[in-house]
């Protein structure tokens, strides 16, 4: 791992357990075994830090959607919870800041921020409109729908720990069955039918 990767993934680590404001740019090159000052060699900025560590979890959650695959939207949807929850699981310190210290970015870089999430939100719904206009989902509204959704995942961060009492996969499977019968999903339809 390069110096650059190494920064990145500590202050990951620091921004997720301090948060944004409390971590210092003295105590981030203390756990890399740097002078202060010498870690700008590096980087221009923590808040340059903050938005690369918040565009890499991006890029996590973009690619579960680039690779959902083709076909019945409750296939799509299961992939998509499993996808996401395995983001979370693999990439927690990453994904906190993505769910949470974001916000403590300045313009323009906050607008950046919005946008990535945006991106995947939109992806999201996307999924939801889809399985709403072939009549699988049932739901009124897909925006809410949405909304309710990424709420229910994105807040498995807060809890969720690999040596806890649910394997990724039993979380996965569990919460795709609560997602699809909040979607409308008939008993029956959670196996890939409508």
């Amino acid at each position: 791992m390069d110096r650059r990767s190494q920064i990145l993934t500590i202050a990951g680590h620091l921004f997720s357990q301090r948060g944004y404001h409390a971590t210092s740019m003295r105590e981030l090159a203390r756990h890399l075994n740097l002078q202060g000052g010498s870690l700008y060699a590096h980087i221009q900025s923590k808040e340059e830090l903050l938005l690369e560590v918040v565009r890499q979890a991006a890029e996590r959650f973009q690619k579960v959607l680039e690779e959902l695959p083709s076909g019945d939207p409750v296939t799509r949807m299961k992939a998509l919870v499993k996808g996401h929850l395995r983001v979370i699981a693999e990439e927690l310190p990453r994904a906190t800041v993505f769910f949470h210290e974001w916000k403590h970015l300045s313009p323009p870089l906050l607008e950046e921020a919005k946008a990535l999430r945006r991106r995947y939100e939109e992806g999201v719904q996307e999924v939801i409109r889809e399985g709403v206009e072939k009549g699988v989902f049932q739901v009124e509204n897909p925006r809410l729908a949405t909304l309710f959704v990424l709420s229910a995942l994105n807040w498995t961060y807060q809890w969720y720990r690999p040596d806890g009492p649910l394997s990724l996969e039993e979380l996965s499977e569990q919460y795709a069955k609560l997602v699809l019968r909040a979607l409308g999903v008939r008993e029956g339809g959670e196996d890939g039918e409508a």
